[in-house]
């Protein structure tokens, strides 16, 4: 058996960028007297995302088979602590998101997220940006637009109040064939954005695309803007085009939450996909939680971009198909 049969998929340099960047995150944190913690990767409950699909895997507790799935993200049992701790907390892990295999995906990947109690989205934004410069080893400038202003940019047309009719002909001007979200507004704006805008985004300057719209808050808090449209207070972060983190303005209305959980699970059983159990011990914790932004940051993403990596199987240790 030759040594390319069971070599890793990233070189020795590369490994060396990976671990200096890991190096440089912890330090940064340590400065600011954030604590890492470490929460489980297995759960009864399960991300109830539509687009967000889970890895499943059959566990034995106490002779009982049990089925608990892999997180796709420490969001839940992060928010837990914070609501017990009432510290600002990050955690780096693998995290797992079923059959999203690609140039720019793998099924496990390493995620950083953290949480900052009392801190504004703004705040919040401010402080990626010190991250950055911290890793990049330079000063970092972010640009800021709103979703609505890069729909305007890049397809010429207002994504909250276009018709599906008009983004379904928007897609066959663009030449976008084989795709039909019939009444799915939101399906719709995703196609197009991730087809005709996020190409564009973060080529000058990183660039955070903020009030996305309502259907895509997930746990992110749903307010009026200044036009009056109601929008989720988060924001994404795009380098090269690239999505590299995701930031919410925290909801912690258990009630609400509750609702959007059971949404998700009604729109998965629509679509013929598994309804997802929710997590009781996080909606019991939002009575604790303090005000806060929280954020996730994709760390092979991210050293795809400081190193010029074409693929993420360059800046892991093993693709899905190695493991």
């Amino acid at each position: 058996m030759n040594s390319s049969s069971f070599a890793p998929s990233m070189t020795l340099d590369m490994a060396y960028n990976r671990a200096a960047m890991l190096a440089k995150i912890r330090q940064f944190f340590a400065e600011r007297k954030v604590l890492e913690v470490q929460t489980p990767i297995m759960s009864q409950a399960g991300n109830t995302d539509v687009f967000v699909p889970s890895v499943s895997t059959n566990v034995t507790v106490q002779d009982v088979p049990k089925t608990y799935y892999l997180h796709t993200s420490p969001e839940f049992a992060m928010k837990r602590m914070l609501a017990s701790w009432q510290v600002p907390i990050f955690q780096i892990c693998s995290v797992f998101r079923d059959n999203e295999v690609g140039r720019r995906h793998n099924i496990e990947f390493t995620m950083l997220e953290w949480y900052r109690p009392d801190f504004t989205l703004d705040e919040l934004g401010n402080e990626l940006a010190e991250l950055l410069a911290a890793v990049c080893g330079h000063q970092v400038v972010l640009n800021h637009c709103s979703y609505v202003q890069a729909f305007m940019d890049y397809v010429g047309i207002h994504p909250l109040t276009a018709s599906c009719e008009v983004l379904s002909a928007i897609a066959a001007d663009k030449g976008i064939k084989g795709i039909d979200f019939g009444d799915d507004h939101q399906g719709w704006l995703d196609m197009l954005f991730s087809h005709l805008v996020e190409p564009h985004l973060g080529h000058d300057l990183p660039t955070l695309i903020t009030d996305y719209p309502p259907a895509t808050a997930a746990l992110a808090k749903i307010v009026v803007d200044k036009q009056g449209n109601q929008v989720a207070r988060r924001f994404e972060l795009y380098i090269n085009g690239l999505e590299i983190a995701n930031a919410y303005d925290e909801l912690a209305d258990a009630a609400a939450l509750r609702q959007r959980f059971e949404r998700d699970n009604q729109q998965r059983e629509a679509r013929g996909l598994p309804v997802m159990p929710i997590d009781e011990h996080l909606l019991a914790a939002c009575s604790q939680l303090p005000p806060c932004s929280g954020i996730a940051v994709g760390i092979d993403r991210l050293l795809m971009v400081l190193t010029g990596a074409q693929g993420i199987t360059e800046v892991i240790g093993f693709g899905v198909g190695q493991a």
